[in-house]
């Protein structure tokens, strides 16, 4: 079961293909996010996820809400997707699955990092989550709903 809405978010500190690391409390002070956590780059359901975040970032960015990808592949991997895709967010490496376990997005026992979307607001308070390993786009989906109704 992924955190509940309404409940705050953990923070968490990881490298990202900025070439910086990421810390949620300061690169996202006082702003909006998505954070999602996928399994691996470039297979075909994560590919698409990616892509339908990068093409609705204009929607997110308009609303100020930002968004990270994150999952368990080393950065060189992930610039790799990044450049492919031509990712407009940045994306973070989580290959001990530290964060991913802290946001309960990890399965039991296979320890592969699942699919869940959590979308927070400027305080970093869980709005909305959706979770479902092989239905992509309505991850984004269902963020754009949420943020349609504030």
């Amino acid at each position: 079961m992924p955190l509940k809405v309404n409940s705050k978010a953990p923070d968490f500190t990881l490298a990202s293909t900025s070439g910086t690391n990421f810390t949620l409390s300061n690169d996202f002070a006082d702003k909006a996010c998505v954070v999602y956590f996928y399994p691996k780059d470039f297979t075909s359901v994560c590919t698409a996820e990616a892509c339908e975040f990068r093409d609705a970032h204009g929607f997110f960015k308009n609303l100020g809400v930002e968004v990270v990808g994150i999952s368990r592949d080393d950065i060189e991997t992930h610039l790799k997707f990044k450049e492919a895709h031509q990712l407009n967010f940045e994306l973070l490496t989580d290959e001990g699955a530290k964060v991913a376990s802290e946001y309960q997005a990890v399965v039991p026992l296979i320890g592969i990092i699942r699919r869940v979307t959590y979308l927070l607001d400027k305080n970093h308070i869980i709005q909305a989550v959706y979770e479902s390993m092989f239905e992509a786009k309505q991850h984004i989906k269902e963020m754009i709903k949420t943020l349609e109704k504030q």
